[in-house]
């Protein structure tokens, strides 16, 4: 089990979620393309969600938008074997490039096909941490939902990164800078 989130970067690499036509560029700190118009978000962005994200070992934890995996996996050594970790993906060939990269290293993890109509994975609800790697419009109250009481939801929202804690009586947001993301898709 890794200590921290750098541990995490050395233990799951960048540069093996990576297409082979842009694997060369895995140390580069800015979004590469993955197909479909997604990218693998830039280290940098990375690492301050998962800051913001705040993940201890033994949680439950959903990645909406898993794209290339990277994240996936990051979260898995984060959470540690006695953890789990979804991740959900809407694009059909990005779920298959990501689980074969995964392979069985993070068995603790694993890459879906999002349900259509549907955001994140109510039915695995509640989650105790969400990371979000697409830029939703408002605050998707779908995903709020899907957090269970002490949840923190990091999520790129019009623009500024939000990072949301659910109380059992609130639900607290505070903003975190500007970045830019693909679109996230909602039915």
């Amino acid at each position: 089990m890794v200590n921290s989130i750098d541990d995490a970067f050395r233990q799951a690499p960048r540069r093996r979620f990576l297409p082979p036509d842009v694997a060369a560029s895995w140390q580069l700190d800015r979004p590469l393309p993955i197909g479909d118009r997604q990218t693998n978000s830039q280290p940098s962005t990375v690492h301050r969600m998962l800051e913001l994200l705040d993940v201890r070992p033994g949680m439950r934890v959903l990645d909406v938008g898993s794209g290339s995996g990277w994240t996936t996996a990051l979260l898995a050594e984060l959470v540690g074997p006695h953890g789990v970790v979804v991740g959900v993906e809407r694009v059909p060939h990005l779920v298959e490039h990501a689980r074969r990269a995964l392979g069985a290293d993070w068995p603790h993890a694993s890459i879906r096909p999002a349900a259509q109509g549907e955001l994140g994975c109510p039915a695995e609800a509640p989650f105790d941490r969400i990371l979000v790697s697409a830029e939703a419009a408002r605050l998707p109250e779908s995903l709020v939902d899907q957090l269970g009481d002490g949840g923190v939801m990091v999520i790129p929202v019009a623009g500024t990164m939000t990072r949301l804690v659910r109380g059992a009586d609130e639900t607290r947001t505070t903003r975190h800078g500007s970045y830019v993301f693909v679109p996230l898709v909602e039915d």
